[in-house]
């Protein structure tokens, strides 16, 4: 291995950490353990304030996450138009902090 592709390999290699550092997906134990704790608010408290934007729209996905200590349910919608709409809720206390077109 050449000093220049072991240089960009540690670099690609210390990008991915940071990234993996900023958002991680949280299992349905830990999610269940936040909830039971009080810490999160109910996922279905989320979801219906997401249908609530967007009526008669189907629910996709949701994730729960954790973004440096910040927990973020990330709901994704299929609206009435066909549309895909991706909304960001603080999950301690039901905020919405985006609402984005995926494309």
């Amino acid at each position: 291995m050449t000093w220049l592709s072991k240089h960009c390999a540690l670099g690609l290699m210390l990008y991915l950490s940071m990234f993996s550092a900023i958002a991680r997906d949280l299992e349905q134990d830990e999610a269940l353990r936040l909830r039971m704790d009080g810490v999160i608010m109910p996922l279905e408290d989320l979801v219906h304030l997401a249908l609530q934007q967007y009526p008669k729209a189907r629910l996709l996905e949701v994730e729960l996450e954790d973004e440096k200590g910040k927990y973020i349910y990330e709901v994704e919608l299929l609206t009435q138009s066909g549309g895909v709409r991706e909304l960001e809720f603080d999950a301690r206390n039901g905020r919405l902090l985006s609402d984005e077109e995926e494309d």
